[in-house]
Formats: structure tokens, C-alpha cells, sequence
């Protein structure tokens, strides 16, 4: 059975076992054509289910304003840990950081002031800010993870103000167009799927009405197809291979909006909230970045994979469907993503012959001990790497940069202490001969920390 067979096969039987009226999906590659599969009946018979049906995508909108939000920072216009008092005029809550709203640690409350969902009418933009003295911030800010349409819809309102737009011209002048996300709009055009809640105890569907979320479309406006979803994943965990020129953001911005800020759940530690974005870490250094949507009648996924062996670059996948209540949706995105790097993984590259070292670091080559744990320095694809000795060959290592104008001192970009100096010493004839990583003595020899060698034993 091809690859391709056996993603449709597993669409299939999603669409089927989880009674999908309508499931849309695709797989973005940067070094294949995109694969696009729908299975079910739109329910709109102007427009059958195909590649170009538009879904509800939910709260895969928080990760475009997040982007949004970033894109302020790297200008100069905000800092994350500023309280959104400094830039908005709010009547409570004011010392909320951005931060903390970007990683839902803030405390706000789920939802708006008001029963939203059952009058179907949300707040406009100015009723949002307007109504905050009327929510609660349910937890103490930075205590826990909560999760928070509210929030977003905040930092919705924090970028129109300080780009002079709204949140909808923004989010299409910055992201959509320049990534060419042609099919991800505002509203649902003519070619949208009916979205329906199907019943639990027989196969009768009833349609969910649909609403402008008005003030609060930061967190959850938006429509696409799951062939821009796709590309959006990649994007989330490769921006180069999708922004090559760093239109949108910045690949080391993106990397920061990864790092997980929080743990969802304080048991059960599977996933994490970055700036915007869910984590969800796999088997052997791999893990999926991006978010899931839900709104009536229609629930959606989009991800990326980073990491591991055999991910090709620019590897995201998005499942678009149009039952409310399906829960299979969100599953089958992962393993999407997970057979596209078992059943066709990235080609693997012939090792070719390179140049030496710089010949100021040949004498840091080889083994060196560290709390008297063993390590590996070596030099791989033009920088000085480090990593346990007894980590496997595929684990990740620290990636060192010579710090401008400070000779024999260099940081640590990647990996183990990131961000710590290394500094080197060396004897007369210029080898060195010891080095201080993140102030921690690293020598030759196993020593203990008074300088004694450990295979002396006691002196």
C-alpha cells in the first residue's frame, strides 16, 4: 500500500467511526507536491466537499494573532512583559502582561462578560475592553495555566491599536497575504461546509448557526481550507521553508513562540502552551507544534512536526471537519504527521568529506569530563558542538557561537545551557587545555570538584 493509500485509509476510517458529515485534510512538505484528501458531503449542494470547501478553523486564529503580537515586539512597539495598561485603556485588569495572555498564565476568564453562547451575540471590539471591569480573573496571574478566549480577544484589540487598523485588516496585510494564505478569510464565502452537531444516539445531524464573534474574531474568526492549514503548520515549525525571506516573522521568533511557557495540565505533563502555540512532545526528540479549533458545528488542527529523524523539512498537516463534537478530528492530524515521517521520510543526505576545524579549536576535539560526567566536543557543519557521552547519536547538542570581540569565550545558541558562556584556556603553546562552561570547570581528566583526580582515589 502506498503512503498516500494509507492516509486516505485512515481519513477514512476517521470520517467514518467519528461520523464526520464532511473531513478535509492535507500534508505540506517543502520537498513534495502537497497531498489533499476530503471524504463526506459539504451540506451545502451549491458547493460539494473538495479541496477548496472552507471550515470554521476556530482557535487556530489565536496563533495568527499571536504571530501578530510578535511582529510588534521584533518593531519595537511593545515588549512582552509590559502590563496591556501601557498600551490600552482598560478599567481593570490592567497589569495583565502580555506575556502571561500570550501563554493563557494570565488568570483571565474563559470567555467575554456574558452568556455568549447562548445568545449568540459576542461584544464588538470596543465592548471588549469597555466590559473588562465585569470579568474576573479567576486565578492569581502567572499561577496556573487557563485557557482564555478572552485574553486573546485583548491582544486583538492591543494590535489594531497600535498598528491604527482592525484586527481583520492586520492579520490579512501581515500574515495571509504575504504567506499567500489566499483561502483563509474572515467570513465564510460561497463554498463553506454546513457545520452540525450530530447526534450521539443515531445518525440524525442537526446544523449549528454560525456568528461573527465581532470583538472577540482574534481568538476564533477565522475560515480555511486544510490545504492553508497545512502550510501554516510548516510554517510554525520550519518558517523558512515557507518564509524563506522572514516576511512574516523572524525563524528565532518563531523558535521563542515554541518554547513552552507552561504545562496544560499539572498532572498529567503531554503538552505545553508557548507564546500562541501548543506543544505536544513525540517519541525520539520529535514534537508538534500548532493548535486545534472548535467552534459549532466544525473543529479543526493544524500542526507541525520539529525534530527527530526522518522529518523532512516544512512537514505540517491540517484536519478540517464539520461535526462539533467529533474528538477524532484532533487525533488524526498526529498521525498524519506521524506516517508521513515513518512511510516517507526525508531522504537522507550522503555524509561528504569538509573541511577541518578552525585550527584555534582542534584541541578541543574529544572527550573532557564536566562534574565528573563525561562529554563529547566535537565540530560538525561549521560550529563547535558538545553533548553527554553517553547521549544516543541522534540527541540534540549544545551549539556554540564565538561571542564578538571576546577571544576564546563563546555562547551557547542551542541545547544543553543555552544561552551560558564557555570560556577557554590554554597552555603556552596555545592548546586548550580547560574550559569553564556555564562557570562549571571542564577538563581532560575525571577530577573531582577539589581538582583531585578521580582514579587516585584517596590521597
Amino acid at each position: 500500500m502506498t503512503a498516500s493509500a494509507r492516509y486516505e485509509r485512515v481519513v477514512r476510517k476517521a470520517q467514518a467511526d467519528g461520523r464526520v458529515p464532511a473531513i478535509s485534510v492535507a500534508l505540506h512538505r517543502a520537498d513534495r507536491e502537497p497531498w489533499v484528501f476530503t471524504v463526506g458531503d459539504s451540506g451545502n449542494p451549491d458547493h460539494p466537499l473538495g479541496a477548496d470547501t472552507r471550515f470554521r478553523i476556530g482557535s487556530i486564529t489565536k496563533t495568527f494573532t499571536a504571530v501578530l503580537v510578535l511582529q510588534c515586539r521584533d518593531e519595537g512597539l511593545l515588549d512582552l512583559d509590559d502590563p496591556i495598561a501601557k498600551h490600552l485603556p482598560v478599567p481593570a485588569h490592567g497589569d495583565a502582561l502580555i506575556r502571561r495572555l500570550l501563554s493563557h498564565t494570565s488568570g483571565f476568564q474563559r470567555e467575554p462578560y456574558g452568556d455568549i453562547w447562548d445568545t449568540l451575540r459576542a461584544p464588538d471590539a470596543t465592548e471588549v475592553l469597555a466590559q473588562l471591569d465585569r470579568a474576573e480573573r479567576v486565578l492569581p496571574n502567572a499561577r496556573r495555566y487557563h485557557y482564555s478566549n478572552l485574553g486573546f480577544a485583548v491582544l486583538g484589540q492591543l494590535v489594531a491599536k497600535l498598528r491604527g487598523g482592525t484586527w481583520a485588516e492586520i492579520v490579512a496585510d501581515r500574515v495571509l497575504g504575504p504567506l499567500g494564505l489566499t483561502a483563509t478569510t474572515l467570513n465564510p464565502p460561497a463554498q463553506s461546509a454546513v457545520g452540525y452537531v450530530v447526534d450521539d444516539f443515531s445518525d440524525a445531524a442537526r446544523p449549528e448557526p454560525q456568528t461573527d464573534l465581532g470583538g472577540v474574531g482574534p481568538a476564533a474568526q477565522l475560515w480555511s481550507t486544510a490545504g492553508d492549514m497545512a502550510t501554516w503548520g510548516a510554517f510554525l515549525a520550519h518558517p523558512a521553508t515557507v518564509d524563506p525571506d522572514g516576511k512574516v516573522l523572524g525563524a528565532s521568533t518563531v523558535d521563542e513562540m515554541r518554547f513552552p511557557a507552561t504545562v496544560t495540565h499539572d498532572s498529567v505533563w503531554q503538552a505545553g502552551f508557548g507564546l500562541g502555540l501548543i506543544i505536544e512532545p513525540q517519541s525520539r526528540w520529535a514534537t508538534h507544534v500548532g493548535h486545534d479549533g472548535a467552534m459549532p458545528g466544525f473543529l479543526a488542527s493544524a500542526y507541525g512536526r520539529r525534530g527527530g529523524e526522518g522529518v523532512p523539512d516544512g512537514l505540517g498537516a491540517a484536519v478540517l471537519g464539520s461535526s462539533g463534537t467529533s474528538r477524532v478530528i484532533g487525533d488524526v492530524v498526529h498521525e498524519l504527521l506521524r506516517l508521513a515521517v515513518e512511510l516517507d521520510p526525508a531522504d537522507i543526505k550522503p555524509w561528504t568529506i569538509a573541511a577541518p576545524a578552525p585550527r584555534e579549536y582542534r584541541s578541543i576535539l574529544g572527550h573532557w569530563y564536566s562534574e565528573g560526567t563525561p562529554f563529547v566536543f566535537s565540530w560538525h557543519d561549521g560550529a563547535l558542538r558538545a553533548k553527554l557521552a553517553e547521549l544516543p547519536v541522534d540527541s540534540p547538542p549544545s551549539i556554540f557561537e564565538p561571542v564578538p570581540g571576546q577571544a576564546d569565550v563563546l555562547r551557547t545558541v542551542s541545547g544543553r545551557e543555552t544561552g551560558e558562556l564557555l570560556r577557554l584556556t590554554r597552555d603556552e603553546s596555545g592548546a586548550v587545555v580547560r574550559m569553564h562552561w556555564a562557570t562549571y570547570r571542564v577538563t581532560r581528566a575525571q577530577e573531582g570538584f577539589d581538582g583531585g583526580l578521580a582514579s587516585d582515589g584517596y590521597s
